[in-house]
């Protein structure tokens, strides 16, 4: 595995894996992506499980015509949760593999929130940056081995957001002894994990029931 996506959403799905599709299609990229999704747990086992991972992407262009196209570039979709024993083992593991060299979010503003509760659960988090962050830890264990850390969300500065959601879970650790200090100093280190500044300035709407009844027909 080389990248891990968290959000499993239709922004996900018909920009980051379509474009992936198209690097698949030419020869530029002969690896997959996988989807973790760490809310809504009910799409993995909905809208990815029964199709194996495959989406169908519609385009309606402005002349009123539509342009379909199956996107095939997720190779494995998880739930981003503990609570979920294979699938979080599954997500461990990947992280654990040097050959992972990007994990990417649309998860909107909101999900690079930190609960303070959320901090005194110490590797227990709830929230996504923690689980995120456990995550990372384990990588650190296995070897420490370099990563993009990606948001793709359209937010201001959205590297930073989640550089910062990630260190105060670390340092919040390190502190109360759960994880060493050269794991924060890792997550600081830009030559082994770098947080860019990215966005997709795009949107996915809901079709109208016009719309809907077209694709079904």
């Amino acid at each position: 595995p080389t990248w891990v996506h968290f959000g499993a959403g239709n922004i996900f799905r018909a920009f980051p894996a379509a474009l992936l599709q198209q690097l698949l299609d030419s020869g530029d990229a002969d690896t997959g992506v996988i989807v973790a999704e760490g809310f809504d747990f009910d799409i993995i086992d909905k809208a990815y499980k029964p199709y194996d991972n495959l989406s169908l992407l519609v385009v309606l262009k402005a002349d009123g015509s539509i342009e379909k196209k199956v996107i095939a570039s997720v190779t494995e979709s998880v739930k981003a949760s503990p609570d979920f024993a294979d699938d979080w083992k599954r997500l461990c593991d990947i992280f654990a593999n040097p050959s992972l060299q990007m994990i990417s979010f649309t998860i909107t503003e909101k999900g690079y929130g930190v609960a303070p509760a959320d901090l005194e659960r110490g590797l227990n988090p709830v929230l996504i940056m923690g689980k995120v962050t456990v995550l990372l830890y384990e990588r650190f264990k296995a070897g420490g081995y370099p990563l993009t850390v990606q948001s793709m969300d359209n937010c201001s500065h959205n590297g930073d957001k989640v550089k910062s959601a990630v260190l105060k879970y670390a340092e919040k650790w390190a502190a109360e002894g759960l994880v060493p200090a050269k794991f924060v100093e890792w997550l600081k280190d830009e030559t082994k994990i770098t947080f860019p500044w990215s966005m997709i300035d795009k949107i996915t709407p809901r079709p109208d029931a016009a719309v809907q009844k077209m694709l079904a027909e």
